[in-house]
């Protein structure tokens, strides 16, 4: 690239550059929240069908959901109390 190139490139548009934010802004939140929309809603479901037969209470499962390679593993942890 010379000198003169830097000096005609042309300027991006608002919206295009409004767009390459957005995606960055979700990628990072995607990202950082290391788990689909659905989770906290399985895991209360789950503990509601758990809650039919045992008495536990919500900090006695644990659901959490990991990528290795191209599959997903869902792994549920449940805490029974003893007899």
């Amino acid at each position: 690239m010379s000198l003169m190139d830097y000096f005609r490139k042309e300027q991006k548009s608002s919206a295009s550059v409004a767009k390459e934010r957005l995606q960055i802004l979700v990628a990072h939140d995607r990202a950082r929240n290391s788990g689909p929309d659905y989770l906290p809603q399985l895991q209360q479901e789950l503990l509601a069908v758990i809650r039919k037969y045992v008495a536990i209470g919500d900090e006695d499962v644990a659901v959490s959901l990991e990528q290795q390679g191209t599959t997903s593993v869902l792994e549920l942890n449940v805490t029974l109390p003893e007899k």
